[in-house]
């Protein structure tokens, strides 16, 4: 008896105080952002892939709402093309820092950096690659086009993505960017 007395008696052990501050804007966008979240298997998904994902985007966009409103569209996009959504992310890294305005000197554009010949081979001449989802549908469906007719090989797809197959350089970026921050 005096045994289960003195276990009760033990202080309160409280929980190790979060190691970052959370803003109540951020948080307010979140759970907005994860009810809105249409592509998570469910909320607590949801919850975990947005608040995993958004302290390494912020380096590229450093306002809460565009961040959260960018990892929802990348997540949806990529699920319905079958990607990782995480690899997604590293490819746009890479291929545009995350400026949806990007244009390279080839004319590649936006997010993804697609070609706009793409638009005229599927019959599409007045898409706008600039369009975020646009930029996103066309990315997503070409990288799973490549890793398709790569057997699901990912850096033979990332190669021809790029359109450098045979040289790995822009493979290793993608692989590298993945694993230190989207993985």
């Amino acid at each position: 008896m005096c045994t289960c007395h003195s276990a009760l008696a033990q202080p309160k052990i409280e929980p190790a105080p979060p190691q970052f501050e959370v803003e109540d804007e951020l948080r307010r966008l979140l759970v907005e952002t994860i009810e809105a979240a249409d592509s998570f298997d469910d909320r607590f998904d949801a919850e975990v892939w947005l608040v995993s994902k958004s302290p390494p985007l912020r380096r590229f966009i450093d306002n809460p709402k565009k961040r959260m409103s960018m990892l929802k569209s990348i997540h949806r996009a990529a699920r319905r093309a079958g990607l990782q959504p995480e690899v997604v992310l590293a490819v746009i890294e890479v291929e545009s820092g995350f400026n949806r305005y990007a244009v390279s000197r080839v004319g590649a554009q936006g997010l993804m950096q697609v070609m706009p010949f793409w638009k005229h081979e599927i019959g599409r001449p007045e898409d706008n690659l600039i369009d975020l989802e646009t930029n996103l549908k066309y990315g997503c469906a070409i990288l799973k086009h490549y890793l398709n007719r790569s057997n699901g090989h990912l850096a033979e797809a990332l190669a021809r993505y790029n359109g450098s197959y045979g040289r790995y350089t822009y493979v290793e970026k993608v692989m590298m960017a993945w694993q230190k921050y989207w993985r």
